[in-house]
């Protein structure tokens, strides 16, 4: 056994108990001087001994939550990249930066990585890994919402990519461009990009996962159209995907509430029950998430404010962190809320505002202010006497019709006139 693999070993059996000891194995075998190039089965084998001493210490930076252990094993790595094939590289370089993933608030460090990484791979004209590390950069800005330099770097991408002709990061590139667009709402440019991440797609084997959150984007954006129905095929589609393949749970979740929003959306509350009683739903029917979605449907089948209102404060991390489930729950509210002001003023013909707001369980200023702009909006007739603190409602007008049948009668004396005075002149 070699002496690589004698401390790999002795790294391995300490991890547990004494990861500082651990540590400074792994580091000592990444460390250790290359054997000389005639013999290559123990060249081969340190090699191997060195690729998963980078792997196991990142991992183990990983489950202390240490970011910038991480960052220094991707560092270190560099000496050992520059003698692997090219492929391994870009392998092993992604399979350390996966690792950032499951650290809490570790994107700052990441960028830092991932733009030296970029630098380094332009350096040794690495073209793949640089293109690969650009495009985990622009995801991570996009999550971070810094939007403009996202941008920049898809269009300096996106030209180096039609340029090589390769379609399944030119998908992925588009499908990111259009998030982005998204993010900025600019619907536009985003359906735009995403039809031509959808043609890309179609020139190639697709794989299941780029399916599903092509599907997912799709969705989101008949979702801002209001296209409820349309988007909830594409989700199912996504949902189903997703689940059958078990990769990732956290991406077929989003889907499975984006399902039940669309139900929610469409009027169809009751249909959520039902919804997750199918087969692939059942193991996220216990969630937190979907508890969420369930106490908002059954608010919004009662009508009452109230519950809507408590659900939304009692889920409220559920259901701001998801922006697309924040703007439609916020519609929905308004929606709700206009109901039930014109189900309380419908009676009267003046009624206070004091007794709307108590009625609705809101502030006099906030149901002030939705009134004015329901007037506005001719969703009912009346007037805001502030004067007073009331409201006086009006039946709807009727329209006279005198003014059109006499229009419309001067236009048939007008016709006569030119057609007497055409015979006149003919006769002339």
């Amino acid at each position: 056994m070699s002496t690589s693999a004698e401390l790999l070993a002795e790294a391995v059996s300490a991890s547990k108990s004494d990861s500082k000891r651990s540590e400074s194995l792994y580091k000592q075998i990444l460390s250790s001087t290359k054997p000389s190039t005639h013999e290559n089965s123990q060249q081969t084998q340190t090699l191997r001994d060195q690729e998963t001493a980078l792997v196991n210490l990142g991992q183990l930076y990983r489950d202390q939550n240490n970011a910038a252990g991480v960052a220094e094993v991707i560092t270190l790595s560099r000496s050992f990249m520059s003698s692997t094939a090219k492929a391994k590289t870009a392998k092993l370089i992604r399979t350390l930066l996966d690792y950032f993933n499951a650290i809490p608030n570790s994107q700052k460090i990441q960028m830092t990585v991932l733009q030296d990484n970029i630098e380094w791979a332009k350096r040794e004209k690495r073209i793949f890994l640089k293109q690969s590390l650009e495009t985990r950069l622009a995801g991570l800005q996009l999550e971070t919402h810094e939007y403009k330099p996202a941008l920049a770097l898809i269009d300096t991408l996106l030209t180096e990519l039609r340029r090589l002709d390769d379609k399944m990061i030119l998908t992925e590139v588009h499908l990111l461009e259009s998030r982005v667009y998204r993010g900025i709402g600019n619907m536009a440019k985003a359906k735009a990009a995403l039809t031509s991440a959808r043609t890309a797609a179609n020139s190639i084997y697709c794989p299941p996962a780029l399916q599903s959150s092509l599907d997912l984007q799709s969705g989101i954006l008949h979702a801002e159209d209001k296209d409820y129905t349309t988007a909830y095929s594409y989700f199912y589609e996504a949902f189903e995907s997703l689940s059958t393949q078990g990769e990732d749970d956290g991406k077929a979740l989003s889907a499975l509430k984006y399902m039940m929003l669309c139900k929610i959306m469409l009027n169809l509350p009751e249909d959520v029950t039902s919804l997750l009683s199918i087969k692939l739903a059942v193991k996220y029917a216990q969630l937190r998430e979907v508890e969420s979605m369930r106490s908002v449907a059954k608010a919004h089948q009662a009508r009452n404010l109230a519950d809507f209102e408590k659900a939304l404060k009692d889920y409220k991390d559920e259901l701001s962190s998801d922006p697309t489930i924040r703007s439609h729950l916020s519609d929905l509210y308004d929606a709700l809320l206009q109901q039930n002001l014109l189900r309380i003023v419908e009676p009267y013909s003046v009624v206070e505002l004091e007794y709307i707001a108590e009625c609705v369980g809101q502030g006099r200023q906030s149901v002030e202010t939705k009134l004015s702009q329901m007037i506005l909006d001719k969703v009912f007739y009346g007037v805001l006497d502030q004067g007073r603190g009331c409201l006086l409602v009006f039946d709807e007008p009727k329209a006279d019709e005198m003014y059109d049948s006499a229009i419309n009668t001067l236009g048939q004396v007008s016709k006569v006139v030119e057609s007497l005075y055409a015979k006149s002149v003919s006769i002339a």
